[in-house]
Protein backbone atom coordinates (compact mmCIF):
# COMPACT_ATOMS: atom_id res chain seq x y z
CA UNK A 1 0.00 0.00 0.00
CA UNK A 2 2.89 2.40 0.63
CA UNK A 3 5.14 1.28 -2.22
CA UNK A 4 6.59 4.39 -3.89
CA UNK A 5 7.74 2.99 -7.26
CA UNK A 6 6.02 0.65 -9.69
CA UNK A 7 6.99 -1.19 -12.85
CA UNK A 8 4.31 -2.08 -15.38
CA UNK A 9 4.29 -3.37 -18.95
CA UNK A 10 3.34 0.14 -20.11
CA UNK A 11 6.77 1.35 -19.02
CA UNK A 12 8.59 -1.04 -21.37
CA UNK A 13 9.99 -0.84 -24.88
CA UNK A 14 11.09 -4.11 -26.48
CA UNK A 15 14.22 -4.04 -28.71
CA UNK A 16 14.15 -6.34 -31.77
CA UNK A 17 16.74 -7.24 -34.40
CA UNK A 18 15.64 -7.67 -38.03
CA UNK A 19 18.07 -9.46 -40.35
CA UNK A 20 17.70 -9.05 -44.11
CA UNK A 21 19.62 -12.27 -44.80
CA UNK A 22 17.71 -14.60 -42.46
CA UNK A 23 14.94 -17.00 -43.41
CA UNK A 24 14.17 -18.08 -39.84
CA UNK A 25 14.80 -16.62 -36.35
CA UNK A 26 18.48 -17.04 -35.49
CA UNK A 27 19.56 -17.18 -31.82
CA UNK A 28 22.10 -14.64 -30.58
CA UNK A 29 24.83 -16.51 -28.73
CA UNK A 30 25.83 -13.73 -26.34
CA UNK A 31 22.19 -12.85 -25.55
CA UNK A 32 20.36 -16.06 -24.58
CA UNK A 33 16.69 -15.87 -25.48
CA UNK A 34 17.18 -13.16 -28.12
CA UNK A 35 17.00 -13.64 -31.90
CA UNK A 36 17.64 -11.99 -35.23
CA UNK A 37 14.27 -12.12 -36.97
CA UNK A 38 13.68 -12.38 -40.72
CA UNK A 39 11.34 -9.91 -42.35
CA UNK A 40 8.79 -12.70 -42.85
CA UNK A 41 8.28 -13.24 -39.12
CA UNK A 42 8.89 -9.81 -37.57
CA UNK A 43 5.18 -8.90 -37.52
CA UNK A 44 4.37 -12.14 -35.67
CA UNK A 45 7.01 -11.38 -33.05
CA UNK A 46 5.73 -7.83 -32.61
CA UNK A 47 2.18 -9.16 -32.25
CA UNK A 48 3.41 -11.45 -29.44
CA UNK A 49 5.00 -8.42 -27.77
CA UNK A 50 1.82 -6.34 -28.17
CA UNK A 51 -0.35 -9.15 -26.80
CA UNK A 52 1.64 -8.86 -23.56
CA UNK A 53 0.48 -5.22 -23.27
CA UNK A 54 3.92 -3.84 -24.13
CA UNK A 55 3.15 -0.65 -26.05
CA UNK A 56 6.27 -0.18 -28.18
CA UNK A 57 9.15 -1.86 -29.98
CA UNK A 58 12.43 -0.43 -31.23
CA UNK A 59 13.93 -1.92 -34.38
CA UNK A 60 17.59 -2.53 -35.25
CA UNK A 61 18.41 -3.64 -38.79
CA UNK A 62 21.11 -5.95 -40.12
CA UNK A 63 21.31 -5.28 -43.89
CA UNK A 64 22.58 -7.56 -46.61
CA UNK A 65 24.60 -4.70 -48.13
CA UNK A 66 27.09 -2.39 -46.41
CA UNK A 67 29.14 0.43 -47.92
CA UNK A 68 31.03 3.54 -46.84
CA UNK A 69 28.05 5.89 -47.00
CA UNK A 70 25.48 3.66 -45.27
CA UNK A 71 23.17 3.72 -48.29
CA UNK A 72 21.09 0.79 -47.03
CA UNK A 73 20.11 2.88 -44.01
CA UNK A 74 17.99 5.28 -46.09
CA UNK A 75 16.96 2.90 -48.89
CA UNK A 76 13.12 2.98 -49.16
CA UNK A 77 13.27 -0.79 -49.56
CA UNK A 78 15.85 -1.28 -46.79
CA UNK A 79 15.40 -3.82 -44.04
CA UNK A 80 14.01 -1.38 -41.46
CA UNK A 81 11.69 0.35 -43.92
CA UNK A 82 10.23 -3.02 -45.01
CA UNK A 83 9.95 -4.16 -41.39
CA UNK A 84 8.02 -1.03 -40.40
CA UNK A 85 5.52 -1.56 -43.21
CA UNK A 86 5.11 -5.26 -42.37
CA UNK A 87 4.45 -4.44 -38.71
CA UNK A 88 2.09 -1.54 -39.35
CA UNK A 89 0.02 -3.68 -41.73
CA UNK A 90 -0.57 -6.24 -38.98
CA UNK A 91 -0.20 -4.77 -35.48
CA UNK A 92 -1.37 -1.64 -33.65
CA UNK A 93 1.84 -0.80 -31.81
CA UNK A 94 4.22 2.14 -31.44
CA UNK A 95 7.19 1.55 -33.75
CA UNK A 96 10.47 3.22 -32.84
CA UNK A 97 13.49 3.02 -35.13
CA UNK A 98 17.14 3.33 -34.26
CA UNK A 99 18.69 5.97 -36.53
CA UNK A 100 22.38 5.18 -36.74
CA UNK A 101 24.82 4.07 -39.43
CA UNK A 102 27.13 1.59 -37.70
CA UNK A 103 25.18 -1.47 -38.90
CA UNK A 104 25.22 -0.14 -42.47
CA UNK A 105 28.87 0.94 -42.78
CA UNK A 106 31.69 -1.37 -43.89
CA UNK A 107 33.90 0.04 -41.11
CA UNK A 108 31.28 -0.19 -38.33
CA UNK A 109 31.52 3.43 -37.19
CA UNK A 110 28.49 5.67 -36.68
CA UNK A 111 29.48 8.24 -39.27
CA UNK A 112 31.29 8.95 -42.52
CA UNK A 113 34.99 8.13 -42.29
CA UNK A 114 37.90 9.78 -44.06
CA UNK A 115 41.54 8.86 -43.32
CA UNK A 116 40.40 6.80 -40.32
CA UNK A 117 38.63 9.82 -38.83
CA UNK A 118 34.87 9.99 -38.20
CA UNK A 119 33.46 13.16 -39.76
CA UNK A 120 30.56 14.73 -37.90
CA UNK A 121 29.00 17.18 -40.37
CA UNK A 122 28.93 15.00 -43.53
CA UNK A 123 27.12 12.37 -41.44
CA UNK A 124 24.20 14.65 -40.56
CA UNK A 125 22.63 14.62 -44.02
CA UNK A 126 22.68 10.80 -44.10
CA UNK A 127 21.07 10.58 -40.66
CA UNK A 128 18.39 13.05 -41.75
CA UNK A 129 17.62 11.07 -44.93
CA UNK A 130 17.45 7.87 -42.87
CA UNK A 131 15.00 9.38 -40.38
CA UNK A 132 12.75 10.67 -43.16
CA UNK A 133 12.74 7.27 -44.87
CA UNK A 134 11.66 5.66 -41.59
CA UNK A 135 8.86 8.20 -41.13
CA UNK A 136 7.70 7.63 -44.70
CA UNK A 137 7.50 3.89 -43.98
CA UNK A 138 5.33 4.57 -40.93
CA UNK A 139 7.64 4.91 -37.92
CA UNK A 140 6.04 6.74 -34.99
CA UNK A 141 9.30 7.68 -33.26
CA UNK A 142 12.83 7.98 -34.64
CA UNK A 143 15.71 7.54 -32.23
CA UNK A 144 19.05 8.96 -33.40
CA UNK A 145 21.85 7.17 -31.54
CA UNK A 146 25.05 8.14 -33.38
CA UNK A 147 26.05 10.92 -30.95
CA UNK A 148 26.87 13.29 -33.81
CA UNK A 149 26.71 16.97 -32.82
CA UNK A 150 23.68 18.63 -34.41
CA UNK A 151 21.93 15.38 -35.34
CA UNK A 152 18.63 16.29 -33.67
CA UNK A 153 18.46 19.65 -35.44
CA UNK A 154 19.24 18.05 -38.82
CA UNK A 155 16.60 15.35 -38.32
CA UNK A 156 13.92 17.71 -36.98
CA UNK A 157 14.42 20.09 -39.88
CA UNK A 158 14.29 17.28 -42.46
CA UNK A 159 11.18 15.72 -40.92
CA UNK A 160 9.36 19.05 -40.81
CA UNK A 161 10.35 19.92 -44.38
CA UNK A 162 8.99 16.58 -45.63
CA UNK A 163 5.66 16.85 -43.82
CA UNK A 164 6.45 14.71 -40.77
CA UNK A 165 6.20 17.35 -38.07
CA UNK A 166 4.29 14.91 -35.83
CA UNK A 167 7.05 12.29 -35.88
CA UNK A 168 8.61 12.17 -32.43
CA UNK A 169 12.37 12.26 -31.83
CA UNK A 170 13.76 10.18 -28.97
CA UNK A 171 17.39 11.25 -28.83
CA UNK A 172 20.20 9.16 -27.43
CA UNK A 173 21.48 12.42 -25.96
CA UNK A 174 23.53 10.65 -23.27
CA UNK A 175 25.27 7.61 -24.71
CA UNK A 176 28.41 6.58 -22.90
CA UNK A 177 31.41 4.84 -24.47
CA UNK A 178 30.59 1.66 -22.60
CA UNK A 179 31.91 -1.90 -22.42
CA UNK A 180 28.33 -3.03 -21.87
CA UNK A 181 27.45 -2.80 -25.58
CA UNK A 182 29.58 -5.80 -26.60
CA UNK A 183 26.76 -8.39 -26.99
CA UNK A 184 24.74 -5.91 -29.07
CA UNK A 185 27.65 -5.38 -31.44
CA UNK A 186 27.87 -9.12 -31.96
CA UNK A 187 24.11 -9.30 -32.53
CA UNK A 188 24.00 -6.35 -34.95
CA UNK A 189 27.40 -7.04 -36.55
CA UNK A 190 28.38 -3.44 -35.86
CA UNK A 191 31.86 -3.69 -34.38
CA UNK A 192 34.51 -1.15 -35.47
CA UNK A 193 37.05 -2.17 -38.08
CA UNK A 194 39.52 0.24 -36.45
CA UNK A 195 39.75 2.40 -33.36
CA UNK A 196 36.77 2.87 -31.06
CA UNK A 197 33.85 5.25 -30.48
CA UNK A 198 35.44 7.28 -27.68
CA UNK A 199 35.73 10.38 -29.88
CA UNK A 200 31.96 10.76 -30.21
CA UNK A 201 30.43 8.78 -27.35
CA UNK A 202 30.68 10.10 -23.78
CA UNK A 203 33.48 9.51 -21.29
CA UNK A 204 32.12 7.34 -18.41
CA UNK A 205 33.92 9.68 -15.99
CA UNK A 206 31.75 12.67 -16.97
CA UNK A 207 28.48 13.75 -15.39
CA UNK A 208 28.08 17.49 -16.04
CA UNK A 209 28.66 16.84 -19.74
CA UNK A 210 25.48 14.76 -19.79
CA UNK A 211 23.44 17.79 -18.75
CA UNK A 212 25.01 19.89 -21.51
CA UNK A 213 24.25 17.19 -24.10
CA UNK A 214 20.63 16.96 -22.98
CA UNK A 215 20.19 20.74 -23.00
CA UNK A 216 21.51 20.98 -26.56
CA UNK A 217 19.28 18.19 -27.87
CA UNK A 218 16.19 19.69 -26.23
CA UNK A 219 16.98 23.05 -27.83
CA UNK A 220 17.28 21.30 -31.20
CA UNK A 221 13.85 19.66 -30.87
CA UNK A 222 14.16 16.33 -29.05
CA UNK A 223 10.87 15.16 -27.51
CA UNK A 224 12.20 12.30 -25.38
CA UNK A 225 15.72 11.91 -23.98
CA UNK A 226 17.39 8.51 -23.76
CA UNK A 227 20.25 7.56 -21.43
CA UNK A 228 22.41 4.54 -22.21
CA UNK A 229 23.44 2.31 -20.42
CA UNK A 230 21.02 2.31 -17.48
CA UNK A 231 22.36 0.56 -14.38
CA UNK A 232 25.90 2.01 -14.28
CA UNK A 233 24.42 5.49 -14.78
CA UNK A 234 21.53 5.72 -12.34
CA UNK A 235 23.01 8.97 -11.04
CA UNK A 236 22.81 10.45 -14.54
CA UNK A 237 19.18 9.37 -14.93
CA UNK A 238 18.38 11.08 -11.62
CA UNK A 239 20.27 14.27 -12.48
CA UNK A 240 18.67 14.61 -15.91
CA UNK A 241 15.15 13.97 -14.63
CA UNK A 242 15.62 16.41 -11.74
CA UNK A 243 17.18 19.12 -13.91
CA UNK A 244 14.84 18.99 -16.92
CA UNK A 245 11.67 17.12 -15.90
CA UNK A 246 11.22 15.85 -19.47
CA UNK A 247 10.04 12.43 -20.74
CA UNK A 248 13.03 10.22 -20.02
CA UNK A 249 13.97 6.76 -21.29
CA UNK A 250 16.81 4.51 -20.15
CA UNK A 251 18.33 1.60 -22.07
CA UNK A 252 18.96 -1.56 -20.05
CA UNK A 253 21.59 -2.62 -22.56
CA UNK A 254 22.80 -5.96 -23.89
CA UNK A 255 25.68 -6.30 -21.44
CA UNK A 256 23.36 -5.74 -18.49
CA UNK A 257 21.05 -8.41 -19.93
CA UNK A 258 23.89 -10.86 -20.61
CA UNK A 259 25.34 -10.52 -17.09
CA UNK A 260 22.09 -11.46 -15.42
CA UNK A 261 21.44 -14.30 -17.86
CA UNK A 262 24.94 -15.73 -17.32
CA UNK A 263 24.73 -15.53 -13.54
CA UNK A 264 21.24 -17.06 -13.53
CA UNK A 265 22.41 -19.94 -15.73
CA UNK A 266 25.20 -20.60 -13.21
CA UNK A 267 22.66 -20.59 -10.39
CA UNK A 268 24.42 -17.62 -8.76
CA UNK A 269 21.31 -15.45 -8.54
CA UNK A 270 17.58 -15.64 -9.13
CA UNK A 271 16.85 -14.14 -12.54
CA UNK A 272 13.35 -12.83 -11.89
CA UNK A 273 14.25 -11.20 -8.58
CA UNK A 274 17.43 -9.64 -9.99
CA UNK A 275 15.69 -8.25 -13.07
CA UNK A 276 12.77 -6.76 -11.19
CA UNK A 277 15.06 -5.20 -8.57
CA UNK A 278 17.33 -3.74 -11.26
CA UNK A 279 14.56 -2.21 -13.33
CA UNK A 280 12.73 -0.85 -10.30
CA UNK A 281 16.00 0.96 -9.55
CA UNK A 282 15.97 2.46 -13.05
CA UNK A 283 12.39 3.62 -12.56
CA UNK A 284 13.18 4.93 -9.07
CA UNK A 285 16.06 6.96 -10.47
CA UNK A 286 13.62 8.77 -12.75
CA UNK A 287 13.17 6.87 -16.02
CA UNK A 288 9.66 6.97 -17.45
CA UNK A 289 10.41 4.34 -20.10
CA UNK A 290 12.83 1.40 -20.11
CA UNK A 291 14.22 -0.28 -23.20
CA UNK A 292 15.03 -3.82 -22.11
CA UNK A 293 15.59 -7.24 -23.65
CA UNK A 294 13.76 -8.64 -20.61
CA UNK A 295 10.51 -6.93 -21.73
CA UNK A 296 8.60 -10.09 -22.67
CA UNK A 297 9.77 -11.97 -19.58
CA UNK A 298 8.83 -9.09 -17.31
CA UNK A 299 5.38 -8.94 -18.88
CA UNK A 300 4.89 -12.66 -18.25
CA UNK A 301 6.05 -12.33 -14.63
CA UNK A 302 3.73 -9.37 -14.04
CA UNK A 303 0.82 -11.43 -15.32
Amino acid sequence: MVRETSLTTRDLICPLFVDERSTRPAPIKSMPGQFRFPIASIADEVRAVSDLDIPAVILFGIPSHKDEIGSSAYDPDGIIQRAIRAIKDEVDVVVITDVCLCEYMTHGHCGVVENDKVLNDPTLDILAKTAVSHAEAGADIVAPSGMMDGMVDAIRTALDDDGFSDTIIMSYAVKYDSAFYAPFREAAESGCAFGDRATYQMDPANSDEALREVSLDLQEGADIILIKPALPYLDIIYRVKTEFGIPLAAYNVSGEYAMVKAAAEKGWLDEKTAVMESLLAVRRAGADLILTYFAKEIAEWLR
